[in-house]
């Protein structure tokens, strides 16, 4: 923390005492708390014993120079906290390569001959759950039915279209509605693809998996298999 020398006071007897501050440590024209201690200490041997200065103006300009200075020290340790975290954070994140994990997310890459699977939060009461497969020009080409159950309800498109001939290779996109207390509702699909890297979104600070299916948040990832 320093103040700008500009803003205090001093006697001409204190002339020389600034200098050696300026010389050691004020380049910038600044003051640092020792500098301002030794002007302090420097003015009042030297005030006017008949008409004495009063330090209550020192000693409130000292409490708020050593408040500021905690404030930034704080704010450093923080700053040193978040960066340290991150990075353990990064290299936990680091072993989900080459793993699935299952996050939320509509679309999935389906590879020839391959499967997509995912999952859906099922809400209470809910007694049948459908789940459509649209192509990348938004037609559905697959609707099929999943059994509710407790909690997370898993799915798996086998990669067929309603017609029971293969889909091709390309991006799906899921949509899920659930029966609940006779009424429909739409649900937030989670999709499983397998993590590639791992990045840190300098912008957030967060954590990102690269997957099969575009970037996701690490925060999103709801299981890891």
């Amino acid at each position: 923390m320093s103040v700008p020398a500009e803003s205090l006071s001093m006697p001409a007897s204190a002339t020389s005492a600034a200098s050696t501050a300026a010389a050691t440590g004020a380049s910038n024209d600044m003051l640092t708390q020792s500098d301002f201690l030794q002007l302090m200490v420097t003015q009042m041997q030297n005030q006017d014993p008949t008409s004495p200065a009063d330090p209550s103006a020192f000693l409130g300009q000292l409490a708020q120079m050593s408040e500021v200075s905690s404030l930034d020290n704080m704010q450093s340790s923080l700053a040193t906290l978040s960066s340290s975290l991150l990075s353990s954070q990064a290299v936990s994140g680091a072993g989900l390569v080459g793993h699935d994990v299952l996050a939320s997310g509509t679309s999935g890459s389906l590879t020839a001959g391959g499967t997509l699977t995912g999952g859906v939060q099922t809400p209470a009461g809910a007694t049948s759950l459908s789940v459509s497969v649209a192509d990348a020009s938004g037609n559905v080409v697959n609707t099929f039915a999943v059994t509710p159950q407790s909690g997370l309800t898993a799915f798996t498109w086998n990669g067929t279209t309603n017609t029971g001939a293969s889909a091709p290779a390309g991006n799906y996109t899921f949509s899920v509605t659930a029966t609940v207390n006779g009424q429909s509702q739409t649900l937030t699909p989670l999709i499983e693809s397998t993590v590639q890297s791992v990045t840190i979104d300098q912008t957030s600070q967060s954590l990102d998996l690269n997957t099969a299916n575009g970037v996701i948040p690490m925060s999103s990832v709801v299981s890891v298999d």
